[in-house]
């Protein structure tokens, strides 16, 4: 890897093209009315597409509109509701446990920290950090299966490991641009630098990257 000037120089550029292409992608994909929502169904989104997850939660959110209607769940109707995001079982119990968690030690509240969101159950840093930024406004780097594939291919990180990558990225990335490289990086990702089939021949980064161009590859999702 380039020493640290030149790949914050590189990261510059990269940012620079990634406002003109991405302007308006300043906000996550999973649609939510309230911040539990987005805690949820970010919970739900692990090992599946945001499109599912909003088909799934479309129908949740109007079944179980509070806290402590998921908190007071029937457990097996919630994974009727969750199965088709897959690992439903842990899913579920996930959600009412956090549920009772929210309630019980923070007044209904989610809350800012890292650490307590880190403590509540089926939330890891990618959750975390998502709900600081979307929900709390502060500055913190997601690193999702996007956010990995792609900095990857630019060569911003050489790391498999979402939380290296995540610490990694935060040194060469300003702090005023932690929050949308995520939602632009999501864009990217989906719409050209695809997991199996980048479209590297459309692709605005290309002069940037470090992957061969066309070619196919599997990235573990």
């Amino acid at each position: 890897m380039d020493d640290e000037s030149d790949i914050k120089q590189k990261a510059g550029r990269i940012l620079r093209l990634l406002d003109i292409h991405y302007p308006d992608e300043t906000r996550c994909h999973l649609r939510y009315g309230s911040p539990h929502e987005l805690l949820f169904s970010t919970i739900l989104s692990a090992q599946c597409t945001d499109e599912r997850v909003n088909e799934v939660t479309g129908r949740l959110f109007k079944r179980y509109q509070t806290l402590e209607d998921f908190a007071g769940c029937d457990i097996g109707e919630l994974e009727d509701y969750i199965r088709s995001v897959g690992l439903y079982h842990s899913k579920a119990q996930a959600i009412r446990s956090s549920a009772r968690m929210l309630i019980d030690d923070y007044g209904g509240a989610v809350p800012g920290e890292l650490s307590a969101l880190t403590a509540l159950p089926g939330v890891g840093r990618k959750t975390a950090n998502l709900i600081l930024g979307q929900i709390f406004g502060i500055p913190a780097v997601v690193v999702d299966t996007h956010v990995r594939r792609v900095s990857n291919r630019l060569g911003l990180t050489a790391s498999a490991d979402p939380q290296k990558i995540e610490l990694e990225l935060m040194e060469i990335l300003p702090e005023e641009h932690w929050i949308r490289y995520n939602t632009q990086i999501v864009a990217h990702g989906r719409g050209v630098c695809k997991a199996r089939w980048p479209e590297c021949g459309r692709c605005f980064l290309s002069g940037l990257c470090g992957s061969r161009p066309n070619e196919p590859r599997e990235i573990n999702q």
